[in-house]
């Protein structure tokens, strides 16, 4: 038998969290492949299990003060379903898994299992996405870039929970979000890519480009987006040669059973390029 913990109230799973250093689970659609052990034997878990899925603290969204405020225990499906997130966002979360799974799923998760395929990333990272953790007796507001340290790794502490996600609520006029992957559906990540920007009177006012699972963790490089900003369409479509040049050394994947490195490489830029065009 597995040893785990039902609470009732956020704050009794905080105090769990901080007297048994619990691992939390919320639909455990990631923790249950990773620590499975084969057919008919029990997942391998080193610490009790914090069950939080069912909170009702950890299922909101809502706007506030310009800001969408996402509990980090909403369901993929919610997400999808919900009026107020973006649709560009939704994009992304509809590529991911099984509808199964996204019944089961949450944000949470997705962030704290820190892959660098992991769906949800790109977005979250290209919007400046801030993280609520929370203890007992603290809270700390971390940018999602910060939070994910490499791959499989995070700055939670012990005896934090990630409660909440912080996005703005803005829409950019132009939006692009590529997939690639064996099929359309229920399929891993061999690269992603996501473009959103904004343009008025021909010039580029803002962008945003991430790239997910071609790097340890998530690539966005604000220095090369602030140099793209403030440029006319001709002087930005010009630019595109270079502007590729700056992205490439940053695109860094690796071989494995699902792709290749030069494949996710070359992949990514043509990515990238498309987008630039469609921005003219």
């Amino acid at each position: 038998m597995v040893d785990g913990f039902r609470p009732e109230t956020l704050r009794e799973a905080l105090k769990l969290r901080k007297q048994y250093d619990c691992l939390p689970i919320a639909g455990g659609t990631d923790l249950m492949v990773q620590k499975a052990r084969g057919f008919a034997l029990k997942p391998d878990f080193e610490k009790p299990l914090l069950f939080i899925g069912h909170l009702p603290e950890l299922h909101k969204i809502v706007i506030e003060k310009n800001q969408i405020h996402i509990g980090a225990g909403v369901l993929l499906t919610d997400l999808v379903n919900s009026d107020i997130i973006p649709e560009i966002f939704k994009e992304a979360v509809c590529r991911m898994a099984s509808p199964a799974s996204r019944n089961l799923a949450s944000l949470g998760g997705n962030i704290c299992n820190a892959s660098p395929a992991g769906d949800t990333l790109p977005y979250l990272y290209a919007v400046d996405a801030k993280l609520v953790l929370k203890s007992v007796s603290s809270e700390r507001i971390v940018p999602i870039g910060e939070f994910i340290t490499g791959p499989k790794q995070t700055d939670l502490e012990h005896a934090e929970l990630l409660t909440e996600i912080i996005i703005p609520n803005k829409l950019f006029n132009v939006n692009y979000y590529r997939k690639v992957g064996q099929r359309k559906g229920m399929s891993l990540t061999k690269a992603a890519f996501l473009g959103m920007a904004d343009v008025e009177n021909r010039k580029l006012t803002d962008i945003r480009i991430a790239f997910g699972s071609v790097a340890q963790t998530v690539v966005r490089s604000r220095e090369i987006e602030t140099d793209i900003i403030g440029k006319s369409s001709g002087e930005y479509i010009n630019a595109i040669p270079t502007i590729l040049k700056q992205y490439a050394p940053l695109i860094r994947p690796i071989d494995d059973a699902r792709s290749s490195a030069i494949y996710r490489k070359k992949v990514s830029l043509r990515l990238l390029e498309d987008f630039l065009m469609r921005l003219n």
